[in-house]
């Protein structure tokens, strides 16, 4: 896996720990079970505030709010390109750029949800054709995340629409593959699967990638 990084082992374990009580509750028979993992809650969230001085508190009532069976999100993200420049966006969060997407919803179909998340973000119509890769998140440069997700990014073809920013995106352009800005919205868009969305436009047999 190219560009791996080592994810801290007090993350690991607040997230196991996390990922055992959450799903502990969803299965526990009595209240003495739901208090001790409303316990392991606290303590994942402890570890957390401990090595970032932050607020465990605030941190626990996020776990809390998590229910059912614990499993990693799911991001998904559009990669269409026009004259070999690939659609990104500016997000209104952080100020960075990305290709569009976001979080599935529940009930989605992978391909449309990234259709969806290019139209909403950046105004064009898109149809995907191809899964340019599947990626462990967490696990790539530049950023990670309290919780563990995994990406999918689809080369999608643009059928229709124009560019139109929206109330989570300011901007909406397209950029060569020597043009792409540094200031990423790195979370959304690490470096490695743009490099691998030019990849495959440049050759259409490679492999899907994946971690």
């Amino acid at each position: 896996m190219a560009n791996a990084i080592e994810v801290p082992t007090w993350l690991e374990w607040a997230r196991e720990i996390q990922a055992l009580a959450q799903t502990g509750k969803r299965y526990a028979l009595n209240d003495f079970q739901t208090e001790r993992y409303d316990r392991l809650e606290e303590i994942a969230a402890e570890i957390v505030a401990g090595a970032n001085g932050l607020e465990a508190e605030s941190i626990a009532r996020d776990f809390k709010a998590q229910t059912g069976y614990a499993t990693p999100r799911i991001d998904v993200r559009g990669a269409v390109f026009h004259d070999n420049k690939l659609l990104m966006v500016r997000e209104r969060l952080d100020g960075g750029w990305t290709m569009p997407g976001g979080w599935a919803d529940v009930g989605d179909v992978p391909s449309q949800a990234a259709e969806r998340e290019v139209w909403e973000e950046a105004g064009f119509r898109v149809k995907a054709r191809k899964v340019v890769g599947v990626y462990d998140a967490n696990r790539v440069e530049g950023w990670i995340s309290l919780y563990h997700s995994y990406k999918l990014v689809f080369l999608c073809e643009i059928v229709g629409g124009e560019a139109s920013p929206s109330n989570e995106t300011s901007e909406v352009s397209f950029f060569g593959a020597g043009e792409i800005p540094s200031n990423l919205s790195v979370e959304r868009t690490p470096p490695r699967i743009i490099r691998d969305a030019f990849r495959v436009l440049e050759e259409p047999d490679c492999p899907t990638m994946f971690d």
